[in-house]
């Protein structure tokens, strides 16, 4: 007789981890943007820094008047500072996607964007690596707390939205990303309207994101749940 192939799971469904998907989704995109700020630090040249805080974009480069990107960096020289950004970013990318769920990723995961902040990786990243490593650290858990806190019709619903709302947030950081160093919106010629575009961009993304983490919590205790009723 011949054999039935079982059937293909698909890449993103109802046994995928969430939490971990979104952790490493966030850690790719702050990878990136890391990777934004060695490149222009680079293109600085090999000349000191000067001081802690530093404008990653030089002056030569900087396409409009809010389009500095500072960072802070320890290390005094633009171009080192810009080397080792672009590489303590690549290392992050790698290890968001392979090795975050793995024992003491999470350490590492924090550690691994703290060296990023220290060598010119951008400052307001701060708030996002700080959420992804609190998130990180609950990837494999049993999420007791959030259990009791969302009820199990609210998982329910609310399980529905992670991937979703992660696609979204997804889509407004590379955005956000291109107007604070372009300084491009269509339509807009006035500065200071758009670095508030900029950061309307970047603080729905936050929310997004916020919304992805919860609702990722939602969808992994509902696979939890179908795993130990199965």
């Amino acid at each position: 007789m011949a054999q039935t192939k079982p059937p293909k799971r698909k890449l993103i469904g109802r046994d995928t981890n969430a939490t971990r998907v979104i952790v490493s989704t966030l850690g790719v995109i702050l990878g990136i943007s890391g990777m934004n700020h060695g490149f222009f630090e680079t293109l600085q040249g090999n000349t000191p820094t000067g001081e802690l805080i530093i404008p990653a974009i030089g002056e030569a480069h900087r396409m409009w008047t809010y389009g500095s990107e500072d960072a802070f960096t320890l290390i005094p020289n633009f171009l080192l500072t810009g080397i080792l950004a672009i590489a303590v970013s690549l290392f992050i990318i790698v290890w968001s996607v392979g090795f975050v769920q793995r024992k003491n990723g999470s350490l590492i995961f924090l550690l691994l964007f703290i060296l990023l902040f220290l060598v010119g990786g951008g400052i307001a990243q701060i708030v996002f690596f700080t959420l992804a490593w609190a998130v990180s650290t609950r990837i494999n858990k049993p999420l007791t707390w959030w259990r009791r806190v969302l009820p199990e019709s609210v998982r329910r619903a609310l399980a529905k939205l992670w991937l979703w709302s992660l696609v979204a947030a997804v889509l407004l950081f590379p955005i956000a990303l291109v107007i604070a160093v372009v300084g491009f919106v269509p339509g807009v010629n006035d500065p200071k309207q758009v670095l508030m575009i900029c950061w309307s961009f970047l603080g729905v993304g936050l929310g997004l994101l916020l919304l992805a983490f919860v609702a990722g919590f939602a969808h992994d205790i509902e696979r939890q749940r179908v795993a130990h009723s199965g």
